[in-house]
């Protein structure tokens, strides 16, 4: 039996907690001064006076900072167009700020360039901050591939005052994409590898749902009224920390009909902005249903759903997707690596035959 040689790369510090922002600067000196900031219109809007405030507490450090939009999507052109402005402004580090497609893009302009990158989410709406993959779209917004890094962020600053400011569906998205890491690893678990590192991966997985299960609601709740409170805090520990173990710690692909659906609505375009954790939160209940689970098993995770504010039908994403619209949409989730995953064949029909289903338990609730 040969040994494998594994690179597990893990964010090297995390900044945890309410006004962690303002720990950030000192931390990132130790990388350098020169600062290339990205990130989507909103956040550096958002971010960008608070951080001016920590560079004048901070000017020991003599920092110089440029700030540019990421451009809209995590795109090779935007990448391209990033790598060389940073190239010509000599930056230190780089820091990615806002949602997923932000983050994703100033991880894979660091990857490039081989400098260090940190993340400020804004929104808890992924793990991106703290995971070792970009994923890559196509100018138009479809999906194009998965860019696996050498290096996971060098810091991650999750300040749940941030998090707090951020509409509800941002959080609602985080709660479904992370409720995935339980929901599609224990659906292909019996094909993955029986290794230390898939157990972990199981575990985090779990852990993932449990966190939120119990805390989920009233996180919402104070994401509502806008308080960075306790249970804000714990499933955001769930969504940045825990889910992004689940990816690292993993052994193989270990996504699965939750994300392949998601990659469906990305070819409509009444569906392709709605959000990523929001169609893969309503993906996780189309995976059940493609499972064969008991009706009574799939109304349960309808009703974590609703109070994580999830989407549970397709009315909820688009009330006036066609039959034809949805053909697409199973045509294209099927064709994907993530379906594959599936412990068996599934089809367009069944496809959707599931998102039929899961719409129509939702309705009786």
């Amino acid at each position: 039996m040969s040994n494998t040689i594994m690179k597990l790369p893990f964010p090297s510090q995390i900044l945890r907690g309410k006004g962690a922002l303002n720990d950030f600067l000192p931390a990132v000196a130790t990388k350098g001064h020169r600062l290339f900031v990205i990130g989507g219109e909103r956040a550096l809007a958002s971010v960008m006076p608070k951080l001016d405030l920590c560079l004048a507490q901070n000017i020991e450090h003599n920092f110089v900072v440029q700030t540019q939009w990421f451009g809209g999507e995590t795109s090779q052109t935007n990448i391209d167009r990033l790598v060389k402005l940073a190239k010509e402004f000599k930056a230190d580090v780089i820091i990615g700020v806002g949602g997923g497609k932000a983050i994703d893009t100033g991880k894979a302009v660091g990857e490039s360039l081989g400098l260090p990158v940190a993340t400020i989410p804004t929104i808890a709406a992924t793990c991106a901050s703290n995971s070792s993959v970009s994923v890559v779209y196509h100018d138009n917004g479809h999906y194009d591939y998965i860019y696996k890094l050498e290096n996971a962020p060098a810091f991650v600053v999750l300040d749940s005052a941030l998090i707090a400011e951020a509409p509800l569906r941002w959080l609602a998205a985080g709660l479904g994409d992370t409720l995935a890491k339980w929901y599609e690893f224990r659906a292909i678990a019996e094909k993955a590898p029986q290794c230390a590192l898939n157990m972990s991966a199981f575990s985090n997985g779990r852990l993932c749902y449990d966190v939120i299960n119990r805390y989920g609601e009233e996180a919402v709740a104070e994401v509502t009224r806008k308080e960075a409170g306790f249970a804000l805090e714990q499933v955001m520990d769930a969504i940045f920390i825990f889910a992004a173990l689940t990816s690292t710690m993993g052994v193989g692909d270990h996504v699965a009909a939750a994300h392949a659906i998601y990659d469906g609505f990305t070819v409509i375009d009444k569906t392709r902005e709605f959000g990523h954790g929001l169609l893969v939160g309503f993906g996780n209940l189309c995976l059940l249903s493609l499972e064969g689970r008991p009706d009574a098993e799939i109304i349960e995770a309808i009703q974590l759903a609703k109070r994580c504010a999830v989407p549970v039908s397709l009315n909820e994403i688009a009330a006036d997707l066609t039959e034809e619209e949805l053909f697409l949409v199973a045509q294209a989730a099927v064709a994907t690596s993530d379906m594959d995953n599936m412990p068996v064949k599934v089809s367009i029909e069944q496809t959707i035959a599931a998102m039929h289903h899961v719409s129509a338990l939702s309705a009786t609730l």
